[in-house]
C-alpha cells in the first residue's frame, strides 16, 4: 500500500468514528495501572533530560496527552484526524493539539525531550516503519526518549466496520524484537520493555517499549 493509501484510510476511518471513539476510549487509562506506570516512567525519564517537551504523536482525543501533562511534561498532541483533534481540543482546552502526520512531523530537529506514540504506529505498514522511526529520532534531542505501545503478534487485523460506520483500518501486530531492530537503525536504543497479557476485550499481549536516542 502506498503512503497515501494507509494514511488516507486511517484518517478517514478515525474521522468517521471520532465521536463514539471518544465516548468509549477517552478515559480508558483510568483502569489500567500498568499502562499508567509505563507513562509515568517515561515522563520521569524525559524530565531528567532537561527538556520536558513531549510530542504525543497519534494522540487521538488526547487521553495520553493530558496524562503526560499531569505528570509534568509540556505535552502537545498531534493526530492525522481533524475530527479527533477537534474533540481533543474540546476535551482538553488547556493543551495544544494540531493536525499532523508521523511521517513528517512539523517540528524542528532536536526540539523534543520525548515522543510518545501510544498505539499509533499500529496502522503503519512494516515497510513504512523505518522512516517513521527516523522522523521520531530527528525531532528528539540527543538522550531524548521514545515511548511506543502496540499489540504483539504476527498477523494483522483488518477492520471494515466500527461503531456502525464503514472503515478500512489495518492493525499491524508485531514482536518487540522486530520493533527494537528498526529502532536501533534510527539510533534509538531500547531502555525498557514490558509485555502485558490481554485484559478485558483485548485478544493479544500488549507491548510497551521505551527507547533512548543515543548521545
Amino acid at each position: 500500500m502506498s503512503d497515501g493509501g494507509f494514511i488516507d484510510h486511517t484518517r478517514a476511518g478515525y474521522d468517521r468514528i471520532a465521536e463514539p471513539y471518544a465516548d468509549r476510549f477517552h478515559d480508558h487509562l483510568r483502569d489500567k495501572p500498568v499502562d499508567q506506570a509505563m507513562l509515568r516512567a517515561f515522563a520521569g525519564l524525559v524530565a531528567a533530560t532537561g527538556n520536558d517537551r513531549v510530542a504525543d504523536v497519534g494522540c487521538g482525543t488526547g487521553a495520553t496527552t493530558v496524562l503526560l501533562r499531569d505528570l509534568g511534561a509540556d505535552a502537545v498532541g498531534i493526530d492525522l484526524s481533524p475530527n479527533m483533534i477537534r474533540l481533543a481540543r474540546r476535551l482538553n482546552p488547556d493543551i495544544r493539539f494540531t493536525v499532523g502526520c508521523m511521517t513528517s512531523i512539523d517540528a524542528a530537529d532536536a526540539g523534543f525531550g520525548g515522543v510518545c506514540a501510544w498505539y499509533s504506529i499500529i496502522h503503519t505498514p512494516d515497510d513504512r516503519l523505518q522512516p517513521v522511526f527516523d522522523e521520531f529520532s530527528r525531532v528528539l534531542i540527543d538522550g531524548g526518549l521514545l515511548l511506543l505501545a502496540f499489540q504483539v503478534g504476527d498477523r494483522p487485523r483488518i477492520l471494515r466496520e466500527a461503531f456502525g460506520e464503514p472503515v478500512d483500518l489495518t492493525f499491524h501486530r508485531r514482536t518487540p524484537e522486530f520493533v527494537a531492530t528498526l529502532l536501533a537503525q534510527a539510533n534509538l536504543r531500547v531502555h525498557s520493555r514490558l509485555i502485558r497479557e490481554p485484559e478485558g476485550t483485548e485478544s493479544t499481549p500488549q507491548a510497551y517499549l521505551i527507547a533512548r536516542k543515543a548521545l
